[in-house]
C-alpha cells in the first residue's frame, strides 16, 4: 500500500469547504468524541469506553436502523456496572429520539482513533482541493454529502442486520478519490511505498487511486485481510464508483494538470 504526500496539482482558487470539513472532522473527534485525548495517551479506561459506546450507539449510522427505520429496544446509557460476567456496559431503553437519515450525516464526522481519522483527513487534503476547485465550493459539498450517504447506505444493503455502528469519513472521501481519478488522471502524485525503508515516488494518478480502489475491492470480499468485519470496505467502494459517475459529466471541461517537469513536492527544483 502506498501513502500519498502531495500531488502536482495546484487549484486555482482556495478550497473553502475542503478546509471546513478537515476542520468539522478535527473537532469532533476532538473536543466532542469520549475518551479521544485519553487514547492519545493510553489513560482510556472502562469509563471511558462505555460513554464512547453510547455516543458512537447514538450519532452513529447502523445499518439494521437505517433498512428497518427503528431503534432498538435497548442502547448503550454510557454508565458502567457489574454484572454476571464482571465490570461492563450498562444497556437500557433509548431517552432520546434518533433519525435513521439523519445519523447518516452525523456518522461522516465521527471516526473511530487517530489513525482512522488522520488516514481520511490526508487523502481528503490531497486531493479535495483540485475536485472542488472543479466542481465549485456549493456543488462540491453537496457531491461529498451525496457520496457519504450512498455509501452508507450501500453498507447497510450488503449487511441489513448489522448492529455496529457506521462511522467515518471513508465513505465520502473515496467518492472525493473517484472524482480525482475521472479528472485528473495523469495527474502526478508522490507516495511513500514501504520496501525496507520509505521510498519517495512520484506516480500518476490513475495508479495510485486505482491501486486504492482494487484493494478495496479486494479486502470487500473478504479477502486478503482479517479485519474485513471492523472495517467497511464496501462504503468505500461504493463512495468511490458514485464518485466517478458523478464527476464524469464534468471530464470534458476539466484543465489537464501541469506537466511535473522539474517540480518536487509543489515546488520547482533548482
Amino acid at each position: 500500500m502506498v501513502i500519498p504526500v502531495h500531488d502536482v496539482n495546484p487549484a486555482r482558487r482556495t478550497p473553502w469547504v475542503t478546509y471546513a470539513l478537515l476542520a468539522a472532522d478535527i473537532v469532533v473527534f476532538v473536543a466532542l468524541t469520549p475518551g479521544a485525548l485519553g487514547s492519545l495517551t493510553g489513560g482510556s479506561d472502562l469509563a471511558d469506553l462505555c460513554r464512547l459506546q453510547a455516543f458512537l450507539d447514538r450519532y452513529a449510522a447502523v445499518p439494521r436502523e437505517l433498512i428497518h427505520h427503528r431503534m432498538p429496544d435497548l442502547v448503550p446509557t454510557g454508565g458502567t456496572g457489574v454484572g454476571p460476567q464482571g465490570p461492563g456496559c450498562v444497556i437500557g431503553p433509548p431517552g432520546y429520539d434518533k433519525s435513521p437519515e439523519l445519523s447518516v450525516l452525523t456518522a461522516m464526522f465521527l471516526h473511530g482513533g487517530w489513525l482512522h481519522l488522520l488516514g481520511n483527513m490526508l487523502f481528503l487534503w490531497i486531493f479535495g482541493n483540485n475536485v472542488e476547485d472543479r466542481m465549485g465550493h456549493v456543488r462540491f459539498l453537496l457531491f461529498y454529502l451525496v457520496c457519504g450517504y450512498a455509501a452508507s447506505y450501500g453498507f447497510a444493503l450488503s449487511d441489513a442486520g448489522s448492529g455496529e455502528p457506521l462511522i467515518g469519513a471513508s465513505g465520502a472521501v473515496a467518492g472525493v478519490l473517484g472524482a480525482y481519478l475521472v479528472l485528473y488522471p495523469k495527474a502526478r502524485v508522490w507516495v511513500l511505498v514501504p520496501f525496507l525503508i520509505f521510498l519517495p515516488l512520484r506516480l500518476p494518478a490513475w495508479i495510485v487511486l486505482g491501486l486504492w480502489f482494487v484493494l478495496q475491492a479486494v479486502y470487500s470480499s473478504g479477502q486478503g485481510v482479517t479485519d474485513a468485519g471492523t472495517v467497511a470496505y464496501v462504503a468505500h467502494v461504493v463512495g468511490f464508483v458514485v464518485g466517478m459517475l458523478l464527476a464524469w459529466p464534468l471530464k470534458p471541461g476539466t484543465p489537464p494538470p501541469p506537466e511535473p517537469r522539474g517540480v518536487l513536492f509543489g515546488r520547482r527544483a533548482r
